[in-house]
C-alpha cells in the first residue's frame, strides 16, 4: 500500500508546525519548493523536500502527478498565502478538499477585496488605487493626510507605511513604484485612510470564529506588532459585533473554506476591517489560539485538506489566557550577543521562546514582519498573571546590537 502523503507548496514561519502535526497524524509531509532560501524554515524538520522549477500551477500539477506514482497523495495545502490560490487549483485538479482558487485570488489583491467588502456593506477605511505618483498625491489629497500607503498585493505589512506629509508620502510612492519596476510587475499602489483604535486579529476555521485576539504595534510610520493578548478583553455586545462583521466578510468574498484571518481596528465609529486574510495568520498566532481554548488549528487544516475535518463547530478544552511579546530591535548593526534564553524559558507559564537570529548576524529593520528576532510565548488561567509571566521572562532576555557605523571606525 503507498504511504499516504500531505503535499506542502512553499514554507513560511508556521511550516515546521505544519509538518509536525502532519507526521502526529501518520502522514508523510512533502514540501515543494521554488526558493531555495525558504529551506531554512525546514531544516531537520522532518519534511522530504523537493525543488521545483516556477511557480506557475502547471510545473506544481506535473510534480503532483509524479509524487502521486509512489505516495498516496491525502491532501495539498500551504502555510503561505503567496500560493494560496494555487493549491486550489491543484486540489480542483487532484480532486482533493481545498479553498476556492478565485475566491482566493479576489481576496489577495488587496483592492479588490476592498471593493467586494464594500458593496458587501462591510465598513472599511475610504480607500483609492494609484498607479503612480499624481495618482497617489490626488488620492491623498481625497482622502485627507495622514493616509496608509501599501503595495495593492503583499503580506505580513511588507511595503505598508503611515504618511503624515506630502514629502513623505513621495517619497515611499517612489520606493514602491522601484520595487514594482524591479519585479516586472504592473505598479499597483493603495492608499487609504488611517483608521485609528484598537488592533484586533480574528482568527476563523470554516464559517466559525475561533477566537479574537488583541494586537499591539509599535510607533508609525511602520506597523510592526509588539504584543498580543488572547482572548481579547471585549465586552460581549463587542465580540458580538466583531464575530458578525467577520462572517459577513466570508461571505462577501466567498471564502468559508478552511482558515482565513481578518485584522481590524475598534475606531470611534466601532470595527472597521483592515484586511482579509485567506489562510491562518502566521507565528505565533495559533499557538496562542491553542494554548487559550486547546485548539489546534494547523492541524484543523490538515485535516480539513484531507478529507477528515469536522463540519461541527469546534470544541474548546479550556479557557486560558495566552500573550506573546515580539522581540524586534531598536537599531541597525550587527547582533552581538544574546542572553537570558534559559532563565527566561524556565519561568512558569513560559510556552515557547523562540529566536530567529542567531549571533553574529546582521539586522537591518525593514518596518515589516521581518523585522522580529524572536518571540516569547506564555499563558495562565488569568488576565494578571499571564501580564506577569510575560513582563517577568522578557525581563530577563537581553541583547547587544553594534550598529555598522561603529563597526567601520
Amino acid at each position: 500500500m503507498a504511504r499516504r502523503a500531505l503535499v506542502m507548496l512553499e514554507a513560511a514561519s508556521n511550516s515546521l508546525r505544519y509538518v509536525q502535526a502532519a507526521r502526529s497524524i501518520g502522514l508523510h509531509p512533502i514540501t515543494l519548493l521554488t526558493d531555495k532560501s525558504q529551506y531554512q524554515y525546514l531544516h531537520n524538520s522532518g519534511s522530504e523536500v523537493i525543488f521545483v522549477e516556477g511557480r506557475d500551477v502547471n510545473a506544481f500539477v506535473h510534480q503532483c502527478s509524479k509524487l502521486r506514482m509512489t505516495y498516496d497523495i491525502a491532501g495539498i495545502t500551504s502555510p503561505s498565502e503567496e500560493v494560496y490560490a494555487t493549491v486550489g487549483y491543484l486540489c480542483r485538479h487532484f480532486n482533493l478538499p481545498g479553498p476556492n482558487p478565485v475566491s482566493i485570488e479576489r481576496c489577495c489583491k488587496k483592492f479588490t477585496q476592498r471593493r467586494l467588502l464594500g458593496e458587501a456593506g462591510v465598513p472599511i477605511p475610504a480607500y483609492r488605487v494609484a498607479a503612480n505618483t499624481v495618482d497617489v498625491e490626488n488620492a491623498a489629497a481625497e482622502i485627507g493626510l495622514p493616509v496608509v500607503v501599501k503595495p495593492a498585493v503583499g503580506v505580513g505589512s511588507s511595503g505598508v507605511r503611515l504618511c503624515r506629509k506630502m514629502d513623505e508620502l513621495c517619497e515611499h510612492t517612489s520606493s514602491l513604484l522601484a520595487r514594482a519596476y524591479a519585479s516586472q510587475s504592473l505598479p499597483r499602489i493603495l492608499v487609504e485612510e488611517f483608521a485609528r483604535g484598537s488592533h484586533y486579529s480574528i482568527e476563523l476555521m470554516g464559517n466559525e470564529v475561533i477566537g479574537v485576539t488583541a494586537a499591539d504595534f509599535g510607533d508609525p510610520p511602520h506597523f510592526v506588532c509588539r504584543q498580543y493578548v488572547c482572548p481579547a478583553p471585549l465586552a460581549a455586545e463587542e465580540r458580538k459585533r466583531i464575530v458578525d462583521i467577520s462572517l459577513n466578510c466570508l461571505q462577501a468574498l466567498g471564502l468559508g473554506w478552511g482558515p482565513a484571518n481578518i485584522d481590524l481596528r475598534w475606531t470611534r465609529l466601532g470595527p472597521v476591517v483592515i484586511e482579509v486574510n485567506p489562510r491562518l495568520a502566521g507565528a505565533p498566532n495559533p499557538q496562542l489560539i491553542e494554548l487559550a481554548y486547546g485548539i489546534d488549528l494547523i492541524a484543523e487544516h490538515i485535516k480539513l485538506a484531507i478529507g477528515e475535518g469536522k463540519e461541527c463547530p469546534l470544541r474548546r478544552r479550556h479557557s486560558h489566557v495566552a500573550a506573546a511579546r515580539i522581540l524586534v530591535p531598536d537599531r541597525d548593526g550587527t547582533l552581538d550577543w544574546i542572553s537570558g534564553e534559559s532563565r527566561a524559558a524556565a519561568v512558569q507559564g513560559v510556552a515557547e521562546l523562540k529566536f530567529d537570529v542567531a549571533p553574529l548576524t546582521p539586522i537591518v529593520r525593514k518596518g515589516d514582519y521581518r523585522d522580529r528576532i524572536g518571540y516569547v510565548v506564555v499563558a495562565s488561567p488569568t488576565p494578571a498573571r499571564t501580564k506577569a509571566i510575560l513582563q517577568r521572562a522578557v525581563d530577563l532576555i537581553n541583547w547587544s546590537i553594534t550598529p555598522f557605523t561603529a563597526i567601520g571606525k
